[in-house]
């Protein structure tokens, strides 16, 4: 099982969006995800065991050896396709 970080500033409206999204990406291709949640300010004491980190707004913080995708497309629609991609690399 993946474990996969979605983060937005309240944790709430846009990560809900992008944790939606993904978990539809995921069932799809069948990877088999935990999705955690949480507010952007939260994501450096939740890394541990994390396989990704998708953010709805820009992050400029580098988490090492987890792999981070700004996941802005699944509020715009721009680029989604790519992002699918990019995210379903990290998961395979």
């Amino acid at each position: 099982m993946k474990k996969v970080i979605v983060a937005c500033g309240g944790a709430v409206a846009t990560s809900t969006v992008a944790a939606n999204a993904i978990k539809d990406l995921c069932k799809e291709h069948g990877i088999k995800i935990e999705i955690i949640q949480i507010r952007m300010s939260e994501i450096e004491s939740s890394c541990d065991g994390v396989d990704l980190i998708v953010t709805t707004a820009r992050m400029k913080k580098d988490f090492g050896e987890i792999p981070y995708v700004n996941g802005m497309a699944f509020l715009t629609g721009i680029n989604r396709e790519s992002i699918e991609e990019k995210i379903l690399s990290y998961l395979r």
